[in-house]
């Protein structure tokens, strides 16, 4: 699925999602123990394939869904979701679309989705379930118990990726005091920045699909993820090559076993050639971001300057205050913080499990 086609569903996953009108709908026709297929948007490849039923035009509302799904036949709702404007439609889609579903209302949904790139929502009667057909592709709406739980259980998850990306990015710290960084420490931080983002995708999809129902489990998530693109984007910074920064977000290419490959992690982020133990230097972003109160703009003439974060730790208050903007106070904030974080990364443990 391309990030298209993701944003599509995440916006459809919204429409019906528990607190909508829509939903709302649908789950009275679920516990009425009646069926429906209801077109969600019209345009007019769908207007051709319609014949029969009834042309209405009236608002959108859970109690009208619930009612006009007990007639036989399709109910079609407008482009903006809000009219409800055909009910009793009998939909004729061409024979000849592929489908793989066997039931009579499942294969016209999937013939129709196919054949007008719009989605359309089939409830079943026998199975007491709801599933959005998109594009062709069929995705069955869980109930939001069932979702609070994977939600939840996601959650402990991500705290414990979260957990070892921190001490993965303390363990790099300590190895750029010392300048001793090689390729496969920052392969590894890499690594687990990339898996905490994919629980963190997964997670937020499982939060729209809850709508309402999940503004807790939404809240928890961006604390868990707070600081990690701030990470990522010094990360790669640090460590690109020339003007060219790390490519970090092609790891997502990657299956979930080859992100244990920290040589092919590195290939794939385009850090600097060599083997997992060759030695690499921090240009410091990372470290000055760790400094308070010091401007972006200034940190980026001080590492313009500089070159790296070796040269910064040996630089004098002098050498400092030579740089454009950088006056005296910046200078004994920066030497401050930056002995702290000396202090620090050789107080920190020395081993980090991969």
């Amino acid at each position: 699925m391309d990030e298209t086609e993701r944003g599509q569903l995440r916006e459809y996953l919204a429409l019906v999602s528990p607190g909508t009108a829509l939903r709302d709908g649908l789950e009275r026709i679920v516990h009425g123990r009646t069926g429906a297929l209801i077109v969600l948007g019209h345009n007019p490849a769908v207007a051709a394939l319609v014949t029969g039923g009834f042309a209405i035009d009236a608002p959108l509302s859970a109690t009208a869904l619930r009612e006009l799904a007990k007639m036989d036949g399709a109910i079609l709702l407008d482009e903006h979701l809000t009219r409800i404007t055909h009910a009793g439609a009998h939909l004729m889609p061409d024979a000849s679309v592929p489908t793989s579903e066997t039931g009579t209302r499942h294969r016209t949904a999937e013939r129709v989705s196919r054949q007008t790139g719009v989605a359309v929502v089939t409830v079943s009667a026998s199975m007491s379930s709801i599933a959005l057909f998109l594009t062709g592709a069929r995705y069955p709406l869980h109930h939001p118990e069932h979702l609070l739980v994977r939600a939840n259980q996601g959650l402990a998850t991500l705290a414990r990726y979260r957990d070892r990306l921190s001490q993965a990015a303390r363990h790099l710290t300590s190895l750029e005091i010392q300048d001793t960084v090689t390729v496969g420490d920052v392969a590894l931080v890499a690594r687990r920045l990339e898996m905490v983002r994919r629980l963190g995708t997964d997670i937020d999809d499982e939060v729209i699909e809850l709508g309402v129902d999940g503004r807790l489990v939404d809240l928890q998530l961006q604390e868990l993820l707070t600081g990690v693109d701030v990470l990522a984007g010094s990360l790669a910074r640090d460590y690109g090559t020339g003007e060219s920064w790390l490519a970090l977000d092609r790891l997502s290419e990657l299956a979930a076993d080859q992100l244990l490959d920290h040589a092919l992690v590195a290939r794939t982020i385009e850090l600097v050639p060599g083997s997992l133990d060759a030695r690499v230097p921090a240009r410091g972003y990372r470290q000055l971001s760790q400094i308070g109160r010091l401007p972006a703009e200034v940190a980026d003439r001080l590492i313009d300057h500089f070159g790296s974060l070796q040269a910064l730790l040996g630089a004098s208050t002098t050498e400092l205050v030579g740089v454009p903007e950088v006056d005296y106070g910046i200078a004994r904030r920066l030497r401050e913080g930056l002995a702290r974080l000396t202090e620090t990364s050789y107080n920190a443990t020395a081993e980090l499990p991969t």
